[in-house]
């Protein structure tokens, strides 16, 4: 699946097969299997910020009826990563740099409390799961040369970053959590996948995880916030170099 020149949907080969390949198992609805398709299509860049989203194109590329469609942009809507204006339909949200700073700030607050009630709260088994988490994404290589590393780190990343704060006990916390991480993380992709990263990204990761599973609360929480601090200085210089205010 890729965006045409108006920025809908103009399948690839791969991407139009004679079914759906969408199967509403009881669980996860058509719609909200459409979701996460189109929710990673715009968090990688597939589908560029401010693009029209062609709902008849859309529909003939994932050969769905509009009810799933529908659904599944309202549930992106909801995560601010799509957008809908009457008269003129839906459209992939539009990048900012005060749209990046608010994603920063919150994430330090909201990301760094649940570390904290996670350390409080945690047992044993988040604790090996933190661990478990870190050695995954410390032994998969980031060559900017080989995207398909860069797709596999990114997925290591993100399960890092869910893992450390998975022991808060606080559903709704963790909830605006991954939502601030998706908002986060198509900054994260479309700038900075070029390049294999301009800091030992792996130290940081290493401290904050060790200082967590130790309940060193200060020093890991001050890690953490220190690491998303930095990374949002890093995409407010590539926002800068692209001519986005």
């Amino acid at each position: 699946m890729v965006p045409d020149d108006d920025g809908a949907f103009a399948p690839t080969t791969e991407d139009a097969p004679s079914s759906s390949g969408f199967l509403d198992d009881g669980k996860n609805t058509i719609g909200s299997q459409l979701a996460s398709r189109l929710r990673e299509a715009i968090i990688s860049g597939e589908l560029q910020a401010g693009s029209k989203i062609n709902l008849d194109k859309a529909r003939k590329t994932f050969n769905v009826s509009l009810s799933p469609l529908r659904e599944g942009l309202a549930r992106l809507i909801s995560d601010g990563l799509v957008e809908f204006e009457d008269n003129r339909g839906y459209r992939v949200s539009s990048i900012s740099l005060a749209n990046l700073e608010e994603i920063t700030t919150l994430r330090e607050e909201f990301e760094v409390f649940a570390l904290r009630e996670s350390m409080r709260l945690g047992d044993v088994e988040w604790e090996g799961n933190v661990m478990r988490a870190l050695h995954r994404l410390n032994r998969t290589e980031r060559d900017a040369a080989r995207p398909e590393t860069l797709e596999r780190w990114e997925e290591l990343h993100r399960e890092f970053h869910l893992t450390l704060i998975s022991g808060c006990g606080k559903p709704i916390l963790l909830h605006f959590c991954r939502l601030l991480l998706n908002l986060n993380d198509r900054y994260r992709r479309v700038f900075l996948t070029r390049t294999s990263g301009d800091r030992n990204v792996s130290q940081e990761h290493s401290e904050i995880a060790q200082g967590a599973v130790a309940r060193d609360l200060d020093y890991a929480c001050d890690m953490l916030r220190q690491h998303i601090h930095r990374t949002g200085t890093n995409l407010r210089k590539h926002l800068a170099t692209k001519g986005i205010l």
